[in-house]
């Protein structure tokens, strides 16, 4: 249901740098029918891309992941990862139509390989 796209140089140099201990990610698109082949109405589509839960790293605050008693094993995620995190978790806002997240360095729930085939339940 949800695929992955590049992001072009110019949406990429208007994106903030998340502060402190904070991560940018991008959501994933939300495509526009079902594995079945039924077209998803709009308003559907706009429903999942809030409540996504996975998402693909972009950048990272300057103390992220930098406390090393809350993360001895060291960082949960880098750049260009994908993540599982909580479904409306961070800031959310929207940069030429593609939504984004600024979360904690500490709400990412796991990395994944592939998010090809997950769902939202």
């Amino acid at each position: 249901m949800y695929e992955a796209s590049e992001l072009p140089q110019d949406v990429l140099e208007k994106l903030p740098n998340p502060a402190g201990y904070r991560i940018l990610i991008t959501t994933l698109n939300v495509s526009d029918k079902t594995d079945g082949g039924v077209f998803l109405p709009d308003d559907l589509k706009s429903r999942e891309q809030t409540a996504s839960m996975i998402g693909l790293v972009i950048k990272q605050g300057p103390e992220a992941y930098g406390d090393a008693d809350k993360f001895p094993a060291g960082p949960y995620c880098k750049v260009g990862d994908f993540i599982m995190f909580r479904s409306y978790s961070g800031t959310r806002f929207k940069l030429n139509g593609k939504e984004f997240r600024i979360i904690n360095d500490d709400t990412v729930e796991a990395v994944i390989d592939d998010p090809r085939g997950y769902e939202r339940v």
